[in-house]
């Protein structure tokens, strides 16, 4: 498990494009039967990805926890973004179709990550944050997920929005998670940008096709940076970054917050004409 700490905005104002690749920027969390995860100190977020070919693979601990197991004090969100999978925890089996997902409390033990062909391996995207409360193993399908179709061809941005894990979905302690599908034609998302200095954010960009790319937005409203993210990518974004993109095709992202505020809603607009 990698660990990054947090930056300060003045901090980031000068750092190079490989410094803000470092920081905020990770690797490609779909590795073969590896669980990739990175710890981030903004509101203590790991993220994370598995992809089991041909054996079991267990959620493993790290001794920077500090914790008898991985979900001791934590609570997870996972979303498959492969093949069929399963998910074996608190003494049950679940399996998870593409864009399926799979909220696990805090206090579970032992969970283990399958694909079920080897030839069109799962790939679950893991979110992770500190819990405070013991919240029952929920299931939601892609088909139960909340949709909200916003944006427009006009604009470059129409996509539908699906939640998972929120208020009125799939029940945490802090976390909130979703998904947003950009249909053909549209390249645009989150846009206009917003902030929302309650909580942390990740991207985890996936169905990115090998030879396109897509560029996400971070940094203040009025001094912007940018990234070149590929597919299985994910950014970590800070409290007081906006975070947006446009891609050289359409694409799919998932995204995942946690913090003070549990509410979906809770955003601090920016006007386009202020993005500097």
């Amino acid at each position: 498990m990698e660990i990054r700490f947090e930056h300060s905005r003045k901090e980031v104002s000068t750092m190079k494009t490989e410094e803000l690749r470092a920081a905020f920027l990770t690797g490609n969390l779909m590795q073969e039967n590896i669980v990739s995860l990175v710890y981030t100190h903004y509101d203590r977020v790991i993220v994370g990805g598995v992809k089991p070919v041909g054996k079991k693979i267990a959620l493993s601990n790290d001794d920077a926890l500090k914790a008898d197991h991985f979900l001791e004090r934590r609570e997870i969100g996972i979303i498959n973004v492969g093949g069929k999978g399963k998910i074996y925890a608190g003494g049950s089996t679940h399996e998870l179709n593409k864009l399926d997902g799979l909220y696990i409390g805090k206090g579970t033990e032992e969970v283990f990550f399958e694909s079920m062909d080897t030839a069109n391996p799962a790939n679950f995207f893991l979110l992770s944050a500190p819990a405070h409360h013991n919240h029952p193993i929920q299931f939601c399908s892609k088909d139960q997920a909340l949709p909200a179709h916003v944006g427009s061809l006009e604009t470059s941005n129409d996509r539908t929005i699906y939640k998972y894990i929120h208020d009125k979905g799939m029940q945490s302690c802090q976390l909130v998670m979703g998904l947003t599908i950009l249909n053909t034609g549209s390249v645009w998302n989150t846009m206009p940008a917003h902030t929302h200095t309650r909580r942390m954010e990740s991207y985890f960009y996936f169905d990115v096709p090998e030879q396109q790319r897509v560029f996400h937005f971070m940094g203040e409203p009025t001094e912007t940076r940018h990234l070149v993210v590929a597919n299985h990518q994910a950014i970590i974004s800070p409290p007081w970054s906006i975070h947006s993109g446009c891609g050289t095709s359409n694409y799919s992202f998932i995204w995942g917050m946690a913090g003070e505020n549990y509410t979906y809603t809770d955003m601090d607009m920016v006007n386009i004409n202020d993005i500097r």
